[in-house]
């Protein structure tokens, strides 16, 4: 569920998905992604938080559909 959570957010934030997986997947820290993204950490930091966040509300939606089956 968490790829496609991830795949989800790549429709709607390309640059969010890209912070989610190098965070997550990959486990480089804010500094590290901000250099691979060639962004500063601060928009990092942002984006780490706007697309954790994100993710949880979507899996929160895809868990009430399921549940309401």
């Amino acid at each position: 569920e968490i790829d496609a959570a991830i795949e989800a957010l790549r429709l709607d934030d390309p640059r969010a998905a890209s912070v989610i997986h190098l965070r997550f997947y990959t486990g480089l820290s804010i500094d590290e992604t901000a250099a691979a993204l060639d962004l500063s950490p601060s928009t990092v930091e942002r984006e780490w938080r706007y697309a954790r966040a994100w993710l949880l509300r979507h899996l929160q939606r895809v868990e009430q559909a399921e549940e309401s089956r």
